[in-house]
Order: C-alpha cells, then sequence, then structure tokens
C-alpha cells in the first residue's frame, strides 16, 4: 500500500493536526485504557481467582498473543483495521465481566486483536499524515492513548477493587464510542493516495535486514519493558507497603508518561531525538535498578521512582515509529513489523512473572524490563542515523 498522503500541509500547527486527527485521538483514548487495564486490576484478579504471579502473567501473554495478530495485517486497511478494532476491543472487553481464569484468556486475546489493529493503524495514519511534523503528530497520537491510560486506574479505583464486572462493561462502553468517533475520521486520511509521485524525497520500499532487525527488536522491547512496568510496579508497591493503593501507582505511571510526551511535542525542536532517546533510556535504567538494589524501599522511594520511571518511557515509543516512518512511510509489510512489538508484550510481563514466582519476589522479577532496557540503549546506534536525529526547528 502506498503512503498514505501528506493530508496536512506545512506549516500546519499542532492545534491543525489535533483538529483533523481529533476522531482518531477520542478512539485511541478509549484503547488507551484498555492497554494499561490489568495493572491497575491485577492484584483483584489474582485474588478473585486465587492465582500465582506466574499464572497472572499469562493473561497479559493472552493479550499480547491477540495484538500480534492484529498488528500483522493491520497496516493492509487503515480504515477497516481501525473499525473492526474498536468492535473486537469492545467485545473482548465486555466478554470479561462474566469469564472465569481460563476464558478470560480467551476474551484478551480477542481484545488484544482488536486493540493492536487498531492502534497500528492509528500509529501510521497520524506518522504518514504530515512528513515535516511527523514526530509531534505521533507524540499527539501517544498522548491521547496516554490519557485514556491515565483513566483506567482512576475508573477502577472507582469502581472498586470488588467490582471488576462493573469496570469492564463500562470500559467496553467506552470503546464502543469511541469506534463511534473514529468512524467520522476524513476518508483522505485512510485512503491510498493518488498515484502521482511525492514532491517529497523519495523513500526506499522497505528496510534492508539489519535495520529492520534493529527496528523491530527496539519495538519488542520497549512494549515489553512498558507492560512489564505498567502491569507489576502495582502490585510491586502494593506487597512492600499495603497503604499504597495499587491504582493510584498505576495513574502515578501513565500521569508521568503523559506528562513526559507533552513536554516532548512541545520543545522537539530545541532537543536532539537522538539525545532524548538515549538521555530517557539511560534515566530509566538508573531508576530500575534503584529499585532492585535497594532492599526495602520505602513509599517514598517507590512514589518516585514510578514517576520517574514514566517520564523517562514516554518519549521512547513516538521516537521510535517517527525514525521507523521516515524511512519506510506506510508500507505492506509494515504491520508484520508491528507485530513484532506484541511479542515482547506477550513475552516480557509473562516471564517477569515466572521469574518473580520463581525467586519468591517481584525484585528479582524486575530484572526482565531493567534488562530490556539495557538492551534498547545497545540498539540505539542501529535505529537513529545522523540524518534523523538533529532537532527539528519547524516540529
Amino acid at each position: 500500500m502506498p503512503s498514505v498522503p501528506d493530508n496536512l500541509s506545512p506549516p500546519a500547527s499542532s492545534y491543525a493536526i489535533w483538529r483533523q486527527l481529533s476522531p482518531l485521538f477520542v478512539c485511541t483514548m478509549a484503547w488507551g485504557v484498555v492497554t494499561v487495564m490489568l495493572g491497575p486490576l491485577l492484584p483483584a484478579l489474582i485474588a478473585r481467582w486465587h492465582i500465582q504471579d506466574s499464572q497472572a502473567g499469562t493473561l497479559f501473554t493472552a493479550s499480547f498473543l491477540g495484538q500480534l495478530v492484529g498488528a500483522w495485517f493491520a497496516t493492509r486497511n487503515l480504515r477497516l483495521s481501525l473499525l473492526c478494532g474498536a468492535a473486537l476491543t469492545a467485545a473482548g472487553v465486555a466478554a470479561l465481566a462474566w469469564t472465569g481464569f481460563f476464558w478470560a484468556h480467551i476474551a484478551l486475546f480477542a481484545a488484544g486483536l482488536g486493540l493492536s489493529a487498531g492502534i497500528t493503524a492509528g500509529n501510521v495514519v497520524a506518522g504518514t499524515a504530515t512528513i515535516t511534523r511527523r514526530a509531534t503528530t505521533l507524540a499527539l497520537f501517544n498522548v491521547s492513548w496516554s490519557i485514556g491510560a491515565i483513566s483506567c486506574p482512576v475508573l477502577a479505583r472507582l469502581c472498586g477493587a470488588s467490582n471488576t464486572r462493573l469496570f469492564f462493561l463500562i470500559t467496553a462502553a467506552i470503546v464502543i464510542v469511541g469506534g463511534l468517533f473514529v468512524a467520522t475520521l476524513p476518508r483522505t486520511l485512510t485512503n491510498e493516495p493518488p498515484a502521482s509521485p511525492s514532491a517529497s524525497a523519495p523513500i526506499p520500499a522497505f528496510l534492508p535486514l539489519l535495520p529492520l532487525t534493529l527496528f523491530a527488536a527496539s519495538m519488542l522491547l520497549y512494549i515489553g519493558n512498558e507492560n512489564s512496568l505498567g502491569g507489576w510496579l502495582p502490585s510491586f508497591a502494593l506487597r512492600n507497603d499495603p497503604t499504597l493503593a495499587a491504582s493510584n501507582i498505576a495513574l502515578l505511571y501513565w500521569i508521568s508518561e503523559l506528562t513526559s510526551r507533552l513536554a516532548m511535542a512541545a520543545l522537539l525542536h530545541r532537543i536532539s531525538e537522538a539525545a532524548l532517546y538515549r538521555g530517557s533510556l539511560i534515566l530509566l535504567l538508573i531508576t530500575q535498578a534503584a529499585l532492585i538494589l535497594i532492599p526495602h524501599p520505602s513509599p517514598t522511594t517507590i512514589l518516585i521512582v514510578t514517576a520517574v520511571s514514566g517520564a523517562a518511557i514516554g518519549p521512547l515509543y513516538p521516537l521510535i515509529i517517527a525514525f521507523l516512518l521516515a524511512r519506510t512511510s506506510n508500507h505492506p509489510r509494515l504491520g508484520r513489523l508491528f507485530a513484532s512489538a506484541s511479542i515482547g508484550g506477550a513475552t516480557l510481563p509473562w516471564l517477569t512473572g515466572v521469574i518473580s514466582t520463581h525467586f519468591g519476589g517481584l525484585r528479582a522479577g524486575l530484572l526482565v524490563p531493567t534488562v530490556g532496557i539495557a538492551l534498547m540503549l545497545v540498539l540505539s546506534a542501529g535505529i537513529l542515523p545522523t540524518q534523523f536525529s538533529t532537532p527539528r526547528s519547524e516540529a
């Protein structure tokens, strides 16, 4: 599929970008709620089903296996992926209101499939809608996702730890509303462009094997790390200090991520993208190492580490996608690359739970995302070429 046309011609402002893509952003907020819901709900679900950490980790795996399948096909028909993605997500979440532990895996697979199809298509629409403001547009897209992620623990707290059924039903309704919004997205943003050549510089058809592998690995590690931290930090905090609410820890994590993405959108033209990417990884690595090395972290320490972790991880994914689309634009095989990211989401949170159960504590389990962050830092040289690393004055 050819790239989506540059519908938002420069010098479009951030407001113009937000206005034209607002139906997509509204639906993305709903998807943000679903993406992170296992984090604040996990302690209640573990108690409800009487399961261990290693078993709870399979819930993440089921969701992200569905996301792998959804991402694989998402870029073949962007509009269909957005609409069907919302419908499947709503159906899967609604089913969770009545399922037990076994059938929850099927429901989470369906929800994950729809979630990934929609978010992957949304990333491509946002990232190819404008060339000169690609990173800024992707930052705004991810800000809308973060708003949904922040709303999730708030909704979980309002529903109550013992009333997960109410949470699932309300969330399904929110996704349905989001689907109605995305149906109004201008077709020019999701249709194939005319066959006329683009005035911009030609973009290679697809990546060679080495950079393709590096991008796939970086996306895999990012999704795995983000969901390992977002999913397990609330449980880690609760076990260290029962006075800390899991929903509050999750809320702090996602608020910090949102804040950093808002700052990224506003300051991107003053900051080297390569420096922002590597600096965020270094800061994230330091915070996770501190959490593991401190034997009995205080509530204040946990809160600080959670906030810094969310802030440090926030800019990473928009930057990875911006660098990727700058080289490939939209392409029929691009969905396979997004699918690789879901493998990280399926394996790293699960592996975190397995290590935690084996060694008797989540401090050991958190070694999994810590190693993943270190690997992302090692791989950074391969995904941030010099020509894509300079500040963008027009962003």
